[in-house]
């Protein structure tokens, strides 16, 4: 097998497997992706390929799973991450993807579990709207970086307290605003080649089964159930980050 094909393959895993996650959790497409295609892949392909998947898995999920939608409660995030993308798109050409998946990675992988451990915390009733619209900032950076939309305001979200049809609604529908506008900037700027093009065909066929079965998973679990599970998704990304960025900072120590 050709080292083309290898590459072709490893996309289609990664979709699948984002897929699934997105389907259930409605968000963490590009992290879950990018344990997988940050190995193989130019990291500008990996950040278009991301932000590409995961608006194909938020689309998917505007007709799968519609309980809890408050507009009310949306916008703030929404507002506060139109404002964001601008920043991670202008950001992105100049930053250390490197450092950039070690801090995430880090925060991810010491904050969440420290949350799961943490069962009775009280929810956090100061900031309000304006501490959404923050997280939502965070969120459209993120996205614009690289399709990282939802571990923000997901943290945040779960922080306050929201419950599982609420939080849900909120991560869906921002990330499926967040994400489109991310996405029409990076064709607006030239991001996105030809030759992207059939690794993009590859993606949206690969993750269609396996982000509808995630839906279908996640109308069946409890409130309980589902905090875990998110946690633990952001954990694991977490440590995904952490496993894909620690060893070229490593070498790049050993080689001063």
């Amino acid at each position: 097998m050709d080292a083309g094909m290898v590459v072709y393959l490893v996309v289609a895993l990664g979709a699948m497997v984002a897929g699934f996650v997105q389907g259930l959790s409605g968000f963490a497409f590009g992290m879950v992706a990018m344990s997988f295609w940050a190995w193989t892949l130019d990291p500008r392909l990996a950040a278009a390929l991301s932000v590409f998947g995961a608006l194909v898995g938020q689309v998917l999920a505007v007709f799968t799973v519609r309980r809890g939608f408050q507009f009310r409660t949306l916008l703030p995030f929404v507002l506060g991450g139109l404002a964001g993308i601008p920043l991670g798109v202008a950001v992105l050409p100049q930053l250390d993807m490197v450092w950039f998946k070690a801090l995430l990675g880090s925060f991810l992988a010491i904050w969440c579990p420290l949350m799961l451990m943490a069962r009775s915390l009280p929810p956090i009733t100061t900031g309000g709207r304006f501490g959404d619209a923050l997280a939502g900032l965070a969120g459209g950076m993120l996205s614009g970086i690289g399709g990282f939309a939802g571990p923000v305001p997901t943290l945040w979200s779960t922080l306050r307290g929201f419950g599982k049809d609420e939080q849900r609604a909120v991560i869906q529908n921002f990330n499926l605003a967040m994400l489109a506008v991310t996405l029409a900037t990076y064709v607006g700027r030239g991001m996105v080649t030809a030759p992207m093009l059939p690794y993009f065909a590859i993606v949206a066929p690969a993750m269609l089964v396996p982000t509808l079965l995630g839906a279908r998973v996640y109308i069946g679990i409890s409130e309980a159930r589902f905090r875990q599970i998110v946690l633990g998704l952001l954990t694991a990304s977490g440590l995904a980050m952490l496993a894909a960025s620690v060893p070229p900072l490593l070498a790049r120590g050993s080689g001063a």
